[in-house]
């Protein structure tokens, strides 16, 4: 996800500024007050049927900070890594080394849920100075379902491939960040060219072609924003984590 190359809004109310452990961020015992329409809402982004937009609903501000904060979240973590590992021991690899498992990285294996909270910035553009700022910090915590199914596709036999729209100009960060989070082995880790102005659809897609103009086959890819599954070569399945905070186009 190329939070660095793309201008996010994000509206969620300040009182939602919870302190998070940087390795394992805390699960808080919110209600998701205000679920129907709100519900409703989240359903149909996740479902790829609201597209484009640019900021959670006003209504809905309290609503979905409960569920990023909160055990729902996590559920539904759980459900999609779950459903992916449950797809992949059914494969048969070839064992050549070319089975590959592609991930996106922000928000899909690690979280960005710190770095909202200590800002209390949840209520209009994000200031790419500030992100810039938590990035280079390198404390991103995994998401522990992703990190969970991480390990599993290894035992499997999988390669695992990042494919991140974080600029390579955060190589040294980013890796260290993946490993200190439990991330310790992949194929790959792309990350986007410094001058790259493309979108995250056209960026991922021609990096998945050369994936598989390379001999590479791509039994799986998983991503929080729906950008990291469409456009070409997308792979045998994918798998979208859940992310109604914010909207990659």
């Amino acid at each position: 996800m190329g939070f660095l190359c793309l201008i996010l809004v994000v509206t969620i109310t300040t009182s939602l500024a919870f302190p998070i452990n940087h390795q394992n961020y805390l699960v808080l015992p919110h209600s998701l007050q205000g679920s129907g329409a709100c519900l409703s809402w989240r359903v149909g982004v996740e479902a790829n049927n609201i597209r484009a937009w640019t900021q959670v609903p006003t209504k809905c501000v309290d609503y979905i900070g409960s569920y990023m904060t909160g055990s729902q979240y996590r559920q539904d973590c759980n459900l999609v890594c779950n459903e992916a590992y449950n797809y992949a021991k059914r494969l048969n690899l070839t064992n050549d080394g070319k089975d590959v498992w592609v991930f996106d990285v922000d928000d899909t294996i690690l979280s960005n849920i710190p770095y909202f909270s200590a800002e209390n910035n949840w209520q209009g553009v994000i200031n790419t100075t500030s992100f810039a700022e938590w990035a280079e910090k390198g404390e991103a915590p995994a998401i522990p379902a992703a990190l969970k199914l991480y390990k599993k596709l290894i035992k499997l036999g999988f390669k695992i491939v990042f494919l991140t729209g974080m600029y390579e100009q955060y190589t040294d960060i980013r890796i260290e960040n993946l490993k200190a989070t439990g991330y310790t082995e992949w194929e790959k880790l792309i990350l986007r060219g410094d001058n790259d102005e493309a979108s995250a659809v056209e960026y991922k897609s021609s990096i998945r072609k050369e994936l598989e103009e390379g001999g590479y086959r791509i039994r799986g890819n998983m991503g929080d924003q729906w950008s990291d599954l469409v456009g070409t070569n997308t792979g045998d399945r994918t798998f979208k984590m859940p992310n109604p905070l914010y909207y990659v186009p």
